[in-house]
């Protein structure tokens, strides 16, 4: 089922700007809710979007960040530089962000935005995005990994990539904290193709829960949900557009609504399937939060399980609103 998220068509303001979006080439090809909170082209810099940061005690001790939390990379701006094209540039312009893992298995790059809640209603991030396992050439390169092995059309990168993730962290009504998580999961640490989209049945662990000792994990351990257990499956598998060799750029439309004031999903597009994801569970955490009301971050991530670095490639993004 496809919940619509439109405008009536009996809405002249909404008529409006749609004609005037459409005049526009950056903006035509989004379908943003009626406030835009964010146009982030990144062929202007990097407009807020770093990378996802574990809490320190007062005096800066590194050692007071949760393990996990300690090195997940910050995004850069990059023209997509390729050993055999050379720069591939972004879908417009020359620069997308790119998010890239270290080559070590269960490595994470992570992406974040933080803004706040001016309202409650639907809430729409969209992007033009690709993924990629790094490109290897040279006789320790593999020629065949996982479910993939070079066949003329099949590319053992492919099964060298992970995941990929767009999340939200969200707070408010007194503290009360919850995150909603759309993730792709693109093939196991053994390279089994999965091509599934996931989601956590449990919040993320918090850096007071380390504090208060209920948590402890390990380096590269997975931040959104480390238990393996508390992922389920969503829907049918999906394949995407890999394009048979790592140095291909294909460019994928995601578009993701969640409901702040239902603090619910509601669906999730990716290129031209759309998913009802209302009934996605959205937990909370049990205890209230202090310093975050009207908290509102989004962050992408990107995971590589085969040890391979993983790049998440952004083209742009539009965060819009109802408010």
């Amino acid at each position: 089922m496809t919940t619509s998220t439109s405008t009536p068509d009996g809405d002249l303001g909404s008529q409006l700007r749609d004609a005037l979006r459409s005049t526009d080439p950056a903006l035509s090809r989004f379908n943003p809710l009626r406030r835009i909170l964010a146009h982030d082209d990144f062929n202007s810099g990097l407009h807020g979007w770093v990378e996802l940061g574990g809490n320190y005690n007062g005096r800066g001790d590194y050692d007071s960040l949760d393990r996990h939390f300690r090195d997940f990379r910050p995004p850069q701006l990059s023209s997509c530089d390729f050993f055999d094209v050379g720069t591939h540039g972004a879908m417009s312009g020359t620069y997308a962000l790119k998010l890239a893992t270290r080559p070590h298995p269960g490595h994470t790059a992570t992406a974040i935005r933080r803004l706040t809640m001016s309202g409650r209603g639907l809430l729409q991030i969209e992007a033009y995005l690709a993924y990629k396992a790094e490109a290897t050439v040279g006789p320790d390169a593999v020629d065949g990994f996982g479910d993939m092995a070079w066949d003329g059309n099949q590319h053992p990168s492919e099964a060298q990539f992970g995941a990929f993730t767009v999340a939200t962290d969200l707070c408010g009504d007194g503290g009360l904290r919850y995150h909603t998580v759309a993730r792709y999961q693109n093939a196991d640490a053994e390279g089994r193709m999965r091509r599934q989209w996931m989601y956590p049945v449990v919040p993320e662990p918090t850096p007071r829960e380390h504090y208060e000792g209920k948590v402890d994990h390990p380096y590269a351990a997975d931040f959104t949900a480390p238990n393996p257990e508390d992922w389920r499956a969503y829907g049918d598998p999906q394949e995407l557009c890999m394009n048979e060799v790592p140095t291909k750029v294909n460019w994928h439309y995601l578009r993701w609504v969640i409901d702040t004031d239902a603090r619910r999903n509601v669906e999730l597009q990716l290129n031209d399937r759309t998913m009802d994801w209302s009934h996605v569970p959205v937990p909370p955490y049990e205890e209230r939060y202090g310093s975050l009301e009207n908290l509102l971050n989004f962050y992408f991530s990107v995971r590589t399980l085969s040890g391979q670095r993983n790049f998440l490639y952004l083209d742009s993004v539009v965060i819009s609103a109802d408010w």
